[in-house]
């Protein structure tokens, strides 16, 4: 099969690209989402029956499916890099210059 524009494409729709988002992934989740509106009732009696540990353990693992999961980030900075803020409040509010 020789590459022509037709097989190029055809190969773009199916490439995954930075940016584009997986359509398998979305279905799914929308899927899982219908899936805990439909059985949203018995869900929350499930819930209930459960000890307040295990209750909350269940709402973030259910939560995993339905939010985005952020992600954490690090604050790299050396002393030199620092600069402090200073706030002047005007006179006579300085709380040191009271003692």
């Amino acid at each position: 099969m020789s590459f022509t524009s037709e097989t190029a494409k055809e190969a773009g729709k199916r490439s995954t690209r930075a940016g584009k988002k997986n359509r398998t992934t979305e279905e799914t989740r929308e899927r899982f989402k219908d899936l805990l509106e439909a059985n949203f009732d018995k869900i929350q009696e499930d819930l209930e029956q459960l000890a307040p540990e295990q209750r909350i353990k269940a709402l973030l693992d259910l939560a995993k499916f339905v939010l985005p999961t952020l992600r954490s980030t690090e604050l790299k900075a050396s002393e030199k890099d620092f600069q402090p803020i200073v706030i002047n409040l005007g006179s006579g509010i300085n709380p040191e210059a009271d003692e």
